[in-house]
């Protein structure tokens, strides 16, 4: 294994994060990603792919993914991608059980802070840290206030570790989607939902996994030189 070319994706076995692996690895990273459950993703080679088991609310489990990452693939980390996050069914605020808010905030922004704080460490100057974010920050809707503040957490760590890293070329950045067609954004919806989210965008569609994947190799690579600090919203135009 090349000792250059190396990227971690947390939260890669479904979804985006599954099309990060893909599309990292297509570009010639060397992937380490994680899954809580640790079943590999389909349809890539083990050569270059490898999965680890990981829960992000545990700072000594996303320690152990750089170790087994960097002894894998034997190199330095270029590129971390702080996918993994979960969502609850939406509710009013005035409404919603605290519990669930509890576990969005232990999943999404202590989570978060211990993937982002490690790569912050470990990532190899000139690198590139990617956080995923949420359009819906920008944009209010009723039931998902809890969710999209854990979003806007992370998005003010993102902004203030790219001030923190640009001394040594490390450049932070995070995705933002609207709807994207992933399994977890369907659980639960009836069709007039699933409806609703598609007409938000002027396209009349939800996101493709692999249209927000794109987005982050190339913030992950050198064509994104002078992107630093950004929050890139690939959301079909839902403004």
């Amino acid at each position: 294994m090349s000792k250059t070319m190396t990227a971690i994706v947390f939260g890669g076995s479904r979804g985006i994060g599954r099309a990060c692996v893909q599309v990292l690895a297509a570009d010639g990273f060397g992937v380490g990603y994680t899954s809580v459950s640790g079943a590999p993703v389909s349809g890539t080679s083990e050569g270059t792919v490898r999965c680890y088991q990981a829960d992000i609310r545990e700072m000594a489990d996303v320690r152990k993914v750089f170790e087994f990452t960097r002894r894998d693939f034997a190199g330095h980390i270029q590129c971390v991608v702080a996918n993994a996050g979960i969502n609850v069914p939406p509710a009013p605020l005035a409404d919603f059980d605290p519990e669930r808010f509890r576990q969005l905030v232990e999943a999404n922004i202590v989570g978060a802070f211990n993937v982002l704080a490690e790569a912050a460490r470990q990532v190899a100057d000139g690198g590139s840290i990617i956080a995923l974010s949420t359009s819906l920050v920008r944009r209010a809707a009723p039931g998902l206030g809890p969710y999209s503040a854990t979003k806007a957490a992370v998005e003010s760590l993102v902004r203030a570790m790219a001030c923190e890293l640009s001394a040594r070329g490390v450049r932070v950045n995070a995705v933002a989607p609207g709807p994207v067609d992933t399994d977890l954004f369907r659980a639960g919806k009836s069709p007039e939902a699933l409806a609703r989210s598609a007409a938000m965008s002027p396209l009349g569609r939800v996101g493709r996994p692999e249209e927000i994947a794109q987005v982050v190799g190339f913030l992950a690579s050198e064509r994104a030189s002078w992107v630093q600090g950004q929050v890139v919203q690939p959301n079909g135009g839902m403004v």
